[in-house]
């Protein structure tokens, strides 16, 4: 496909002079001749480049909303500013703002080439990286046969047909941004931005410019999150982090439907699906008092929740199976087994899926010959290194040896319970015990019979 460049120019004779020059150098273009013909041809179908005057007709500065808009809806397309009136201020302004070249007119001719040129080789790079970065994680699916991963696939595919606002709670590395990126992607929204606000990493001070976007006194905007997400989704993941005063902000937003970018007055329709995730207890986050509960019940209007992976155990070998296909497919590796899953259906995985799936690429790279002694030490080492462990050989070396014993044998088989989801004969048969003497021990030790 021919790479196209949206070229903005008020005279009719230059977009002519732009148009025969790229089209010898074998591109395609598209014109437009005014402010709002541009916002058109922008909001129809982004370019590869474009080439846009400063000045148009509806102000001084109309090629710089114009760049601003562009990258507001893609931060990475090249945008070269042409202007007849061109002064150092103009130039800086401009490149402060993000424009790839800044030309004076009348242009030479080869000079324009070499910009255009050099903008479509960085987009061109810079959309090879972003494939490269995004296609381990953007390929992975949600893998596995346990009633809370089966349950939330069959909910992904009822939410994917909604626009209802959705909750999502799970520990850190379940797969929270996952799961909300599966429902986009079967959705009606699914050609429209993705965007992630990560409350849990902003500057406090900072959360209004990156939600709202600001006017400032120059007259540049700053897109915040709600722009930039517009027609598609929104994820505030750790939405909980977010301080009580923008809460109430954003309660508005979700009563109102529109927002004002700081230091405006200007009122701008919201059309974006929004997202919420947090790895906390919302219930205790509320009731402290850290979190506004007519916010929750407005954003929580479906609550998907993924366990921890140490509660699905059943899980963990398909996961396995599917990470060392992808990640060796990714790194270009033969494929490697794991021979031996004990450490892993025993381990607690206080990282959840993303610990298994780090741990399964340091697999992958330090394991060349499919050794499977090597394998397994790697997994020794990584998991030893894990502080979750709840039972701790110290706190018993201070009791006799037969307590000592009773209670290894009391934490180990409550793990095990737990982690077959309480199913006794899974449980036993795990451990090598008939299930009628596994009873009776739960019994002797005084665990909790699941049936």
């Amino acid at each position: 496909m021919a790479t196209e460049i949206l070229i903005i120019d008020d005279n009719a004779e230059i977009r002519l002079i732009l148009e025969e020059i790229l089209f010898e150098t074998g591109y395609k273009t598209r014109l437009a001749a005014n402010y709002n013909q541009a916002l058109t041809e922008i909001d129809k179908k982004l370019p590869d480049v474009a080439i846009i005057d400063v000045k148009l007709d509806k102000s001084e500065n109309d090629g710089i909303e114009l760049l601003n808009h562009i990258k507001t809806k893609n931060k990475d397309i090249p945008v070269i500013i042409i202007s007849g009136h061109a002064n150092i201020e103009m130039a800086i302004k401009s490149l402060k703002s993000g424009a790839f070249e800044f030309i004076q007119k009348p242009f030479d001719k080869n000079r324009l080439v070499n910009f255009v040129n050099r903008a479509v080789e960085n987009i061109k790079l810079k959309n090879e990286n972003k494939s490269l970065r995004s296609k381990l994680f953007h390929s992975f699916d949600l893998i596995g046969k346990s009633q809370n991963v089966s349950s939330i696939k069959e909910q992904i595919n009822k939410l994917a047909l909604s626009d209802s606002r959705i909750f999502i709670t799970g520990p850190t590395g379940s797969g929270k941004e996952l799961i909300a990126r599966k429902i986009h992607k079967k959705s009606n929204r699914n050609n429209s931005p993705f965007v992630i606000l990560n409350g849990a990493l902003l500057d406090a001070r900072k959360y209004e410019i990156e939600l709202f976007g600001e006017e400032k006194n120059d007259g540049s905007i700053s897109y915040g999150a709600l722009e930039k997400a517009s027609g598609g989704f929104l994820l505030i993941d750790e939405v909980t982090e977010i301080p009580l005063e923008t809460q109430s902000k954003i309660l508005r937003i979700v009563i109102d439907q529109k927002f004002k970018r700081l230091n405006s007055n200007h009122d701008i329709k919201v059309d974006v699906r929004i997202v919420c995730s947090t790895s906390k207890d919302i219930n205790k986050e509320i009731s402290d008092g850290n979190f506004r509960e007519d916010l929750y019940h407005r954003l929580n209007v479906f609550n998907v929740n993924i366990e921890p992976l140490n509660k699905r155990i059943e899980d963990i070998p398909l996961l396995v199976n599917y990470f060392v296909k992808e990640i060796c497919k990714n790194y270009n590796r033969r494929e490697f087994e794991i021979n031996d899953h004990n450490y892993l259906l025993n381990y607690n995985w206080p990282g959840n899926v993303r610990e298994l799936r780090n741990l399964i690429e340091r697999i992958a790279i330090l394991d060349s010959n499919n050794d499977s002694a090597k394998i397994l030490d790697v997994i020794k080492e990584s998991l030893s290194k894990s502080k979750d462990d709840k039972f701790s050989i110290t706190d018993n070396l201070s009791v006799p040896l037969r307590e000592a014993r009773e209670n290894f044998e009391k934490e180990y088989l409550t793990t095990q319970i737990n982690k077959f989801g309480g199913n006794i004969s899974k449980t036993a048969k795990f451990v090598g015990m008939e299930r009628s003497a596994l009873h009776r021990k739960l019994k002797l030790l005084g665990v909790k019979d699941f049936n």
